[in-house]
């Protein structure tokens, strides 16, 4: 089911999940991999779906290189990742920082996307309300894991904490105008107690010319764990039918320019 591939010069650990249908992508969330959320998220395609995923650079069994955490480098990566082991468009659900990879791929290779969901992301650095810095403490068990999975030596998870953190008070910077230009389907959800503000993730909504949009309620910014039947659900719900929404009173969507 898993293994490290070759993309393009650099070893990364690979996840595969046979089935004759559609390809789907998995985009685990920053600072962690895909073994931490995969289980949350199977159930709702597993059983239709040819799933694929991948532990971006720097990320869990993924040794890290040069400028990997910054987003560009990330998408980059996932169109590579696209086109070379999953070979065909895909549905993309990506968490917090794989939602903004996925709509950014969706942005510059339409082609390679047939629909996303957006899980608790942000197109812009700006749409997460203020954190306190972090005060250094990483958990045993954190150190623990991470000596036993990733290639690079323990001392670089303190290292990599620090660099994600700085880059995440700077990006992702995506342009709001740009998002208007994403032509597939795309689920944004989120939830109702989540780390990105409820203006910036109805925006990411209004913005998305396909869009739809589901707050999960009794929820924060980790709601695929605290709620996984009802966000497998949304999911299951939404890649049923990816036909323009027909509903009985329409506002926004009965005129586009609204």
């Amino acid at each position: 089911m898993s293994e490290y591939i070759n993309l393009r010069g650099h070893q990364i650990r690979s996840y595969e999940w046979p089935h004759d249908g559609e390809a789907v992508l998995l985009l685990h969330g920053g600072l962690s991999q895909t073994s931490h959320w995969d289980i949350h998220i199977l159930p709702a395609v597993e059983d239709h779906f040819h799933i694929f995923a991948y532990d971006r650079t720097g990320h869990g069994f993924t040794g890290d290189q040069p400028g990997s955490f910054h987003f560009e480098f990330q998408m980059n990566e996932a169109i590579a990742y696209l086109e070379d082991v999953v070979k065909r468009p895909a549905h993309i659900i990506g968490y917090s920082d794989g939602a903004n990879i996925a709509l950014m791929v969706a942005i510059k290779r339409p082609d390679l996307v047939t629909s996303i969901i957006s899980i608790a992301g942000n197109y812009d650095h700006s749409g997460i309300h203020p954190l306190p810095e972090p005060d250094g403490f990483i958990a045993q068990e954190d150190r623990d894991e991470y000596a036993a999975t990733s290639p690079d030596a323990p001392h670089t998870l303190d290292e990599k904490i620090a660099k994600m953190s700085a880059i995440w008070k700077v990006e992702p910077k995506i342009s709001a105008e740009s998002l208007r230009n994403i032509e597939c389907p795309v689920l944004v959800m989120a939830g109702d107690d989540d780390v990105v503000r409820h203006d910036h993730t109805i925006d990411l909504f209004e913005r998305i010319p396909l869009g739809q949009l589901a707050i999960v309620p009794g929820t924060s910014h980790g709601l695929v764990k605290e709620k996984p039947a009802l966000v497998q659900a949304l999911i299951e719900d939404f890649l049923l039918d990816l036909s323009y929404p027909v509903t009985r009173m329409p506002i926004k969507r009965s005129n586009p320019e609204i």
